[in-house]
């Protein structure tokens, strides 16, 4: 059986916020809809990524905003990641080098966080 992960939820306080966060640092607002009164979903992708996110009012998101932490991004260049990050505004951590690659790490408003990881070099 082939499966694609293509959506992630994320938990938010405050949807025009966290939009505008997300927008802010690149990513595309794919939907924005109220399909009825007491309902709204919002799903954004990054540049280039097959998996989006997906955040609204009205969602049963069993994650209290600021718990999500398991998301991780690869990236082709952690310093450009970082540098990208800083020149709009967000608070990232330096680039931490490991053997197991270059990674940045940042927090959305809600306080969920994000991993940036640029891969190692193969040998």
């Amino acid at each position: 059986m082939d499966g694609k992960i293509e959506l992630i939820f994320m938990p938010v306080t405050d949807v025009d916020r966290a939009k505008e966060f997300y927008e802010r640092i690149g990513f595309n607002a794919d939907h924005d809809q109220v399909p009825f009164e007491g309902l709204r979903f919002v799903q954004m992708t990054p540049p280039g990524s097959a998996c989006s996110i997906a955040f609204g009012d009205g969602l049963e998101i069993d994650l209290e905003p600021g718990r999500q932490n398991t998301i991780q991004v690869v990236v082709p260049d952690a310093d450009e990641a970082l540098a990208h990050l800083r020149s709009v505004g967000v608070e990232a951590s330096g680039v931490d080098d490991q053997a197991w690659g270059r990674f940045v790490t940042f927090d959305d408003p809600d306080g969920n966080s994000w991993t940036l990881q640029q891969l190692p070099v193969a040998l």
